[in-house]
C-alpha cells in the first residue's frame, strides 16, 4: 500500500504541537508543585525572630513578604489538678456570648471562679445576639475535647439538675481575668450563702485599675486560651474543607493564603481600613497580584469590588464552601455558624490582616500565638513599602497576654 508523505508528516506536526503543550502545561502548572521552598535564614525584625527566603529566583521575588511559620507554642505552667482542693456542693453557671472572639475568655474566667471557690462548673450554653437564642454547647465546640481539657482540673458536670436550670438563681457580674482575691471577697460570700450562682463576664480596662484582675495569668486561663475549645466534628471538617479549597486555589504560593476580617456592617460607624485601603496596603509591601486573599465578610459587597480588582483571587466564604457541602452550609449560616468559620479561618491564615483592632483581632492573636503563625500586619497611611514596619505590636513588642503563658 502506497504511503502518502504528506500525511505522515502531518501526523508528525500533530504528535509535536501536543508534545509542546504538554511541556507548557507541566512546566507551568504541574512542576511549580513539586518545587522545594528557599532555603532559609533567619533576621531579627525589632524583637520579632522570622525567618525568610533566601536565594530567590527573579520570578519568586513579587510573591510576597512570606515568613515560616514560627514554631507552636503550648503554655509552660503545669496541668493543675483538684488534689487537696476543697469541694463543695455547688454550681457555677454561665453562658457564652457575643461570638467566638469572646468564648475562650468567658470559659477561663468560669473555670478560675469554679476552682477557687471549689465548686463545680455545669456546661454551658451558647446565647446568640438576639434575645431568646440559645444553642447547646456540643452543637458548636467538641464535648469530649473540653471535658479532656479540663479533667483533674475542675469538676465538670454535661448535666446539672433540671431545677437549678429553671432556677432564678443569683447573677454575679465578674471582671474578665477575675483576680483570686476578687473572687474570694465578692463572690465566696455570696457562693457559700446560696450554692449556686450565675456569672457573668464582663470586659472593661478600668477591672485592671481597680485590682479586680489578675496582672499574671495562671494555668486556667492558658489552658482555656490554648486547649479547651475545638469545633464539633461535623463543623470542623466543613471548615477544614473550606481551608483546603483556599489553600489549592494558591498553588503559586505554595497553598498560602491572606486572610482579612473586613466585615462591612460592623465597620460601620468605627475606624475601619476599607477594601480598596487593604488592597493598597497588600500590594504596597510586596503581595503579588495573584495571591489568595480571605474576606470575612458573609456574601460578596459591592464595596469589595476594589479589593479585588487588584487581587482577582479575593474569595468569601460563600464562594468556597464545597458543592456536596452547600446545603449544610446554608443552615449553619442562617443560624450564625460563619462567625465561627470566619475565627478559624483567621487563626489558619498563612498572614492576617484585620480591618480594624477590636476583641475579634486580639483573640485571634492569641491563638495564632499558640499556633506560631505570627505573621499579622496592621495597615496604616505611611508610605513604607518594608512589611516589617507594619508588624501588629502584640507581635513585635510581645505584649499579647498569651505570650504571659508560655517559656
Amino acid at each position: 500500500m502506497a504511503v502518502d508523505l504528506r500525511q505522515v508528516m502531518a501526523a508528525f506536526l500533530t504528535f509535536s504541537m501536543f508534545v509542546m503543550l504538554g511541556n507548557m502545561i507541566k512546566k507551568d502548572h504541574i512542576d511549580p508543585l513539586f518545587e522545594p521552598l528557599p532555603e532559609l535564614t533567619t533576621v531579627q525584625y525589632g524583637e520579632l525572630k522570622v525567618s525568610k527566603p533566601t536565594k530567590l529566583k527573579l520570578t519568586e521575588i513579587k510573591y510576597g513578604p512570606w515568613l515560616e511559620q514560627d514554631e507552636a507554642v503550648r503554655p509552660c505552667s503545669n496541668k493543675p489538678t483538684l488534689k487537696g482542693k476543697e469541694q463543695f456542693d455547688g454550681y457555677i453557671f454561665f453562658s457564652l456570648t457575643h461570638g467566638p472572639e469572646y468564648h475562650a475568655s468567658q470559659i477561663a474566667n468560669a473555670v478560675v471562679v469554679a476552682r477557687q471557690l471549689g465548686a463545680t462548673l455545669a456546661l454551658p450554653d451558647i446565647r446568640g445576639d438576639k434575645e431568646g437564642d440559645k444553642m447547646k454547647f456540643g452543637e458548636v465546640y467538641n464535648v469530649d475535647k473540653f471535658l479532656a481539657s479540663l479533667d483533674g482540673v475542675v469538676r465538670v458536670d454535661i448535666n446539672p439538675p433540671a431545677d437549678l436550670l429553671d432556677a432564678r438563681l443569683p447573677i454575679v457580674r465578674v471582671p474578665n481575668r477575675a483576680s483570686e482575691e476578687y473572687i474570694n471577697s465578692k463572690l465566696k460570700p455570696i457562693f457559700q450563702s446560696r450554692r449556686n450562682i450565675r456569672i457573668v463576664t464582663y470586659f472593661n480596662s478600668s477591672a485592671m485599675i481597680k485590682g479586680q484582675v489578675s496582672h499574671q495569668s495562671n494555668a486556667y486561663q492558658c489552658l482555656a486560651l490554648f486547649e479547651s475549645l475545638k469545633l464539633q466534628p461535623g463543623l470542623q471538617e466543613l471548615a477544614d474543607s473550606m481551608l483546603g479549597t483556599l489553600r489549592s486555589l494558591s498553588t503559586k504560593m505554595h497553598g498560602r493564603f491572606v486572610a482579612v476580617d473586613l466585615r462591612i456592617k460592623t465597620c460601620q460607624g468605627k475606624k475601619c481600613s476599607s477594601a480598596q485601603e487593604i488592597g493598597d496596603f497588600l500590594k504596597r509591601i510586596g503581595f503579588d497580584t495573584s495571591t489568595t486573599i480571605y474576606v470575612t465578610q458573609t456574601g460578596w459587597h459591592n464595596s469589595l469590588n476594589a479589593l479585588r480588582d487588584i487581587f482577582p483571587n479575593s474569595f468569601v466564604k460563600d464562594a468556597i464552601v464545597p458543592a456536596d457541602e452547600k446545603v449544610k452550609f446554608m443552615d449553619l449560616k442562617s443560624r450564625g455558624y460563619d462567625r465561627y468559620i470566619d475565627f478559624y479561618m483567621c487563626t489558619q491564615g498563612d498572614v492576617f490582616v484585620p480591618a480594624f483592632q477590636n476583641k475579634f483581632y486580639g483573640s485571634v492573636v492569641g491563638k495564632r500565638i499558640g499556633l506560631g503563625k505570627t505573621q499579622i500586619f496592621l495597615p496604616a497611611k505611611k508610605t513604607s513599602e518594608l512589611a516589617s514596619g507594619y508588624i501588629s505590636p502584640y507581635i513585635a513588642k510581645k505584649s499579647h497576654f498569651a505570650y504571659s503563658c508560655l517559656c
